[in-house]
């Protein structure tokens, strides 16, 4: 860890407690600020609040009042990355022109390692962990972190400058960094996502571009040339620039040509060889490889990866046939563009499991990518949106059920063999689950009890 006195003697408030915000809290109290923790939920029975309080660190709990920061001195608001702007605490902040950041602006600054940060609205946590598998496999002694696995600033505090430290960072991270600037940075595509939060795609395409925003010659970033949005966005960086494309070739890049893979003019890869599947994980593939090679992997590296990777957890996870029905689990899929995608994965019969949180949105976008599903299982808050577009596509069976659990039996009850049954949702989980990972692991359960 960078021995930092950026935070010595400042007044830090830290906003949102969660594992980031107690991260945070604890790594700035080693650097030397006096720290004040605010969590709506905390109480004094909490271990975490018990740890902080036991260090000195002040925690407040109960609620967000204006006086922590309009009766105390706070050079510096670091906030929970879900917790949106309108907060009437971080609001105040902003009206005050205090900093507001999130933990990921700290674990720039400490951090020994090189950062690889990786972005997009759709594909980050499978393109993040091929890049950790194919480093590792490289001996490249890489670290994962950010969205994905361990707080970023926590992995950042016990890397070398022999390691690379590979970061998923979400819009929400990203928009509070301030000098933020991976030595590798990638975004995968922008497509409209989080409008809830960022209240435009322009806000929210903003809050991704803050990955290439700081990047300097010194660095690399790599870019879809497929997506106009990115390809705008990566105008303001001041790196090298790496594209990939699956439809194009580039000759200083990364694409598709010959049925095979190539960096730059160099093979790396069959596209039959490669295991996982779906066409939208091609980009995916794309992305890390052009990452990849850039560290230096090998391309025997790279094949063993790609030969071997069947994909992550619930994101179109294979997870077991029953009588010659196979069943995949992707609660990833909290939007249309991702579902979509996911249908476009397979050609098989396909019974497609959906629907949550209603966001406001309607699903007409998803109508072309139905041609062959043959049955929609609805559950959520969005159930009646979705049976409307699937009774104008013409589908045969329509069934709403009460949750994931009960539909998991009533798609294999109208299933054939050789059908697959998807669970893609298109929307969040929070009407009926805390996270998307529980409601896949209630999908997971609920096929492995058909057996």
């Amino acid at each position: 860890m960078k021995n930092v006195n950026d935070y010595l003697h400042k007044h830090v408030l830290v906003i949102g407690l969660a594992k980031s915000g107690l991260a945070a809290a604890k790594l700035l109290h080693r650097l030397g600020a006096n720290v004040t923790v605010n969590d709506v939920k905390a109480t004094e029975e909490d271990t975490s609040v018990k740890e902080l309080t036991s260090m000195g660190i002040k925690v407040v709990g109960g609620g967000h009042p204006l006086s922590l920061i309009d009766e105390n001195p706070v050079d510096l608001v670091v906030k929970n990355p879900g917790i949106p702007y309108s907060n009437p605490l971080i609001a105040r902040a902003i009206e005050k022109k205090l900093p507001v950041i999130t933990e990921v602006e700290l674990a720039y600054k400490i951090s020994e390692a090189d950062i690889i940060a990786i972005t997009g609205s759709n594909g980050k946590t499978t393109t993040t962990t091929l890049i950790y598998e194919m480093l590792k496999e490289d001996q490249k002694q890489p670290l994962i972190a950010g969205n994905i696995g361990t707080v970023a600033c926590e992995v950042a505090q016990n890397a070398t400058k022999e390691n690379v430290i590979v970061m998923e960072l979400s819009s929400f991270q990203l928009l509070g960094t301030i000098e933020f600037k991976p030595a590798i940075a990638l975004i995968l595509n922008i497509f409209d996502a989080h409008l809830d939060y960022h209240g435009t795609k322009e806000e929210y395409a903003y809050a991704k571009g803050k990955i290439y925003e700081n990047q300097t010659t010194g660095d690399v970033s790599i870019i879809n040339k497929n997506d106009e949005e990115v390809c705008t966005l990566s105008e303001t960086s001041n790196a090298q620039k790496i594209y990939f494309s699956t439809s194009s070739f580039l000759e200083d890049g990364v694409c598709i040509k010959d049925d095979s893979i190539w960096f730059k003019g160099d093979e790396i890869i069959k596209v039959k060889d490669i295991v996982l599947p779906g066409v939208h994980n091609l980009e995916n593939i794309l992305a890390a490889v052009a990452a990849v090679k850039l560290r230096g992997v090998s391309n025997e590296a790279i094949y063993k990866v790609l030969t071997t990777f069947q994909g992550v957890k619930h994101r179109l996870q294979y997870v077991d046939s029953v009588d010659g029905r196979r069943f995949y689990n992707d609660s990833k899929a909290t939007n249309i563009l991702a579902t979509s995608k996911a249908l476009q994965a397979f050609t098989s019969p396909t019974i497609l499991l959906a629907g949550g949180l209603d966001r406001g949105n309607e699903f007409d976008d998803m109508k072309p990518y139905l041609e062959n599903v043959k049955a929609m299982i609805l559950f959520g808050e969005t159930a009646p949106k979705l049976e409307r577009i699937a009774k104008e596509r013409g589908i045969e069976h329509i069934k709403r059920v009460d949750n994931v659990e009960k539909a998991v039996s009533a798609a294999f009850n109208v299933s054939e063999i050789d059908d697959v049954i998807l669970l893609s949702p298109a929307c969040a989980s929070w009407d009926q689950y805390k996270t998307f990972e529980e409601r896949g692991d209630i999908f997971i359960q609920a096929v492995h009890k058909l057996n």
